[in-house]
């Protein structure tokens, strides 16, 4: 059965939702129009979640913004995270071997969420942050987090897919996805070469939890021209060494299912 949705609390979760990286303060009109709700109905959703500290005012402009309690609650969110604690010091330790970029990835509903990013001394991908969404059909992370799950369970995180394209190498339909997919479990990790970011290609491998299931991904970020063949052959086991640690005091036992 379906529980009812209370309306000033989807109201006030939708108006957190119109902040974002690139749209950091707005008007109270903005709001008004975006939420199709008048000023009055927006001034008293905005009063109530300033009061509780999940938005403010700017004073010098008047504009609203986002408040530190989010901030608050997301750490609290991240640290309660074991992935990521489990992760942290064994991409570290890649990071500091390599000199490039890493990311650690979670799933939720169908994307891929950044929720842990170690900087390379070679400080060369600026794209990528903490909290950042990642497409799974055009993402390295994105795509190991879910080509190791069994059939039904991909075929349901695809139902009613949009494959958004990113870049001109960006895999724009189903069934060229699907072989894509059925690639990266042959090899054991997957391959974005600029598919998601103009320059910038990435190697990703999945990190298993006590279950056997894909619980995070990782990936390793360059630009496209350092990726040679080189690079890529004493890359491949560095990461895959790093992933089977990581799996491994997750509690994953080769074989589990």
């Amino acid at each position: 059965m379906k529980m009812a949705i209370i309306q000033s609390v989807e109201r006030a979760l939708k108006i957190l939702d119109l902040f974002n990286e690139y749209e950091t303060e707005l008007k109270i009109t903005e709001i008004s129009n975006r939420m199709h709700l008048s000023k009055s109905t927006v001034h008293s959703l905005l009063k109530t979640l300033n009061e509780y500290g999940y938005i403010e005012k700017v004073s010098e402009n008047g504009k609203y913004r986002l408040g530190m309690k989010l901030f608050e609650r997301g750490n609290f969110v991240i640290y309660n995270l074991d992935i990521r604690s489990v992760a942290k010091k064994y991409l570290w330790e890649l990071s500091r071997k390599t000199g490039h970029t890493l990311h650690l990835v979670i799933l939720e509903e169908k994307e891929g969420v950044y929720i842990d990013k170690v900087e390379g001394s070679s400080g060369n991908v600026q794209y990528s942050r903490i909290g950042r969404r990642a497409p799974i059909h055009s993402s390295g992370v994105g795509k190991a987090l879910i080509a190791f799950r069994d059939q039904e369970e991909i075929n349901d995180i695809l139902a009613d897919y949009v494959f958004e394209k990113q870049t001109s190498n960006t895999l724009t339909n189903k069934q060229d996805f699907l072989e894509e997919l059925r690639k990266i479990k042959e090899r054991g990790y997957a391959i974005d070469r600029e598919e998601n970011e103009p320059g910038i290609s990435c190697l990703a491998f999945p990190i298993y939890n006590h279950t056997g299931d894909v619980t995070a991904a990782f990936s390793l970020s360059m630009p496209t021209p350092q990726l040679n063949s080189e690079q890529f052959e004493s890359l491949v086991p560095l990461m895959n060494e790093t992933a089977q640690k990581i799996s491994k005091e997750m509690g994953y036992q080769k074989g589990a299912s």
